[in-house]
């Protein structure tokens, strides 16, 4: 799983849901008690609230581990790309490839994006959904609200997770993810999941966890929404800037581009 910096996140994505503006810091319970009035307001049922941040409770280790992660992609591409594309990862994206053969055609007639990029996003990210994250996304992004640096992003994002349970598209118990709340098989914050999410498969929910048809829809939603056309995506074209929204890091971006490169033998 690909551990994005905060300095990667996918801040324009914010920009749709309300502001929030429960005092940070101080008793985590009296935050979360303001926070979940504010939510309420916005629309979140009580019912949704309770279960989802009636017994939330602070998680040190997620704090510490954003703290440490200021180098991620400090490194340089060699050095990047040589931990994160190997045989074993193309040869297990080649074959999804051929699985979903096609899928992912539907998909690159309607977005535009093309199935090499979309799997190398998918495998960078979880291989192909075999590691998806086991933290509380709730608990994650509760303890990120209430921390101060970034109280703001955190409690959009907590909202949008809220909106996620409320619409149906995913039960409490699946809302789990990694250290900055990001969920599913292509790791989306929050509020990229209620902003890019397609439900591709028809069943009237977007899931992004169990559903590879709304995975690899919306990832290539996200794309296209930002900017993709049909055409070259190395370093340097607009295809790269609309990568951006996914992993500003320009090394990030470089290995998918790279690894795509590889999956169709270029």
């Amino acid at each position: 799983m690909i551990a994005r910096t905060l300095a990667a996140l996918v801040l324009s994505s914010l920009l749709a849901l309300p502001a929030m503006a429960a005092q940070c810091g101080g008793d985590f319970h009296t935050f979360i008690a303001n926070f979940s009035r504010e939510a309420q307001a916005q629309g979140i049922s009580q019912a949704v609230l309770s279960q989802a941040l009636g017994n939330v409770t602070q998680d040190q280790a997620v704090l510490a581990f954003d703290r440490r992660q200021r180098g991620t992609f400090n490194k340089t591409f060699e050095q990047y790309v040589a931990t994160r594309v190997g045989a074993a990862r193309i040869k297990r994206a080649s074959a999804m490839m051929q699985r979903h053969a096609a899928l992912l055609s539907r998909i690159e007639q309607r977005f535009g994006v093309p199935p090499q990029i979309v799997v190398a996003i998918w495998t960078l990210e979880t291989d192909n959904g075999a590691d998806m994250g086991k933290l509380s996304v709730f608990r994650v992004l509760a303890t990120m609200a209430h921390d101060c640096r970034r109280t703001e992003l955190f409690q959009r994002e907590l909202l949008a997770a809220l909106q996620i349970v409320q619409r149906g598209d995913l039960p409490l118990g699946e809302m789990v993810g990694a250290y900055a709340g990001e969920i599913g098989q292509t790791q989306f914050l929050p509020s990229s999941y209620i902003k890019y999410g397609v439900d591709f498969d028809g069943n009237g929910h977007v899931d992004l966890r169990r559903s590879v048809p709304d995975v690899l829809a919306s990832t290539a939603n996200l794309l296209r929404t930002n900017g993709w056309k049909p055409g070259p995506y190395g370093e340097g074209t607009s295809n790269f800037e609309a990568m951006r929204e996914w992993n500003r890091a320009v090394v990030y971006r470089k290995t998918i581009a790279y690894f795509a490169d590889k999956l169709v033998g270029r």
